[in-house]
């Protein structure tokens, strides 16, 4: 499972997804999709088409990673996870038959939603990469349109240590003639997807930065790049006729992101006095626009709980943290989760005031302890932080 360890059950290829998608009788040509890659904002985006979508009084499938608290959050139709017995009936089906394959639990799990979703025949499913493109087990399906959210530096002891060479792998989502829409981005990776659209015919459209924006109930000024994107992505759906979505669908469906798709972990306010925000930020890029939506926050202290994965760049990301905050460095419960003495070691160069916690319930439990109302409790460093934070 990649979710918990990392490069180890990582597979560079479509062949063991090729081969479940044969032996459950290829669910994925059983409906219409726009599949989504992405650095950063993938997620939000994916549920933002999938709020505004139903608005408009259609079927929707949703497949995302990773989970927060429930497996089952990976796979829902509009809105709810799938049944557990449908998860236990999937497995038992095909268990037997596939154990000559041994697939991964991100394989498996394609499957399965793709399984769920025929089953369901939903009218369009939003389909979230994992990790890259060209290569991610999501990779085997005929969208409508391909969205790309933006290019940074992430994973790249798989996909690359460049933009362009990121760029290329995301841009491997890119099929024969399928529109391909971009959110904003840095020349050099819009140039390399561009590139591909022009050698795949794939008509090439960029989120337009002069667009209206909509209110959403998704907190963050970033969220802005990525209604840029949804609204262009909408307006290549509407061009093929396909799907009938009004400006009032849209303005429904962005105000009503969480309630409609049960999105959580992006900029989430999970309780005040004091106020505590959890936000799934593991990357550089994302620690950036984390830290930038922070600016409008109003507190005494800023506290912070960190854990992070092991294998990102501990001191490009550190060199980005607030000197002034408090820190409560921790592990959490995944085998990917940077051991807590190694965040102590790499963390004491920089000149944190901090403590060190066995876990992220620890970490949160000490912060809450020692806040006084006015101060700003920020769970962050990985979506495994905020998982744990929020089974607490």
């Amino acid at each position: 499972m990649y979710q918990r360890q990392g490069a180890a059950a990582y597979k560079a290829d479509l062949s063991n997804t090729w081969a479940l998608a044969e032996i459950t009788d290829h669910p994925e040509t059983s409906f219409k999709s726009i599949h989504i890659a992405g650095t950063n904002g993938k997620g939000s985006t994916a549920h933002m088409l999938t709020s505004i979508f139903m608005e408009a009084g259609y079927k929707m499938g949703l497949y995302t990673s990773p989970h927060l608290v429930d497996f089952r959050e990976r796979i829902k139709v509009n809105g709810n996870m799938i049944p557990k017995q449908d998860v236990v009936d999937f497995y038992t089906t095909y268990s037997e038959v596939w154990k000559d394959i041994k697939p991964s639990f991100f394989e498996m799990t394609v499957l399965m939603a793709f399984d769920y979703f025929k089953t369901e025949k939903v009218d369009l499913a939003i389909i979230e990469t994992g990790m890259g493109g060209r290569l991610d087990s999501t990779n085997i399906v005929q969208p409508e349109v391909s969205v790309i959210t933006n290019i940074g530096y992430d994973h790249t002891q798989f996909l690359g240590n460049t933009i362009p060479l990121i760029a290329g792998e995301k841009a491997g989502i890119i099929k024969e003639h399928i529109p391909i829409v971009c959110g904003k981005m840095l020349p050099e990776a819009l140039e390399v997807i561009k590139s591909v659209a022009t050698q795949k015919k794939s008509p090439f459209y960029t989120s337009d930065p002069k667009a209206t924006i909509s209110n959403s109930d998704l907190r963050g000024d970033f969220q802005k790049q990525n209604i840029q994107t949804v609204l262009r992505t909408i307006e290549v759906i509407q061009s093929q006729k396909i799907f009938y979505i009004q400006d009032n669908h849209v303005k429904a469906g962005l105000k009503c992101v969480k309630s409609n798709s049960g999105i959580r972990g992006r900029y989430e306010i999970i309780s005040e006095n004091p106020r505590v925000i959890a936000d799934g930020a593991h990357n550089s890029a994302g620690i950036q626009v984390l830290l930038s939506e922070l600016k409008n926050e109003r507190y005494s202290r800023l506290r912070i709980v960190w854990s992070m994965v092991s294998d990102k760049d501990v001191n490009e990301i550190f060199s980005l943290l607030p000197k002034d905050a408090i820190y409560y460095f921790c592990k959490s419960s995944v085998p990917r989760a940077m051991e807590t003495i190694d965040l102590v070691t790499k963390a004491k160069p920089f000149g944190f005031t901090f403590s060190a916690n066995d876990t992220v319930k620890e970490a949160f439990s000490e912060a809450k302890k020692e806040s006084q109302k006015n101060d700003l409790i920020l769970i962050t460093g990985s979506f495994f932080t905020v998982a744990d934070a929020l089974s607490t």
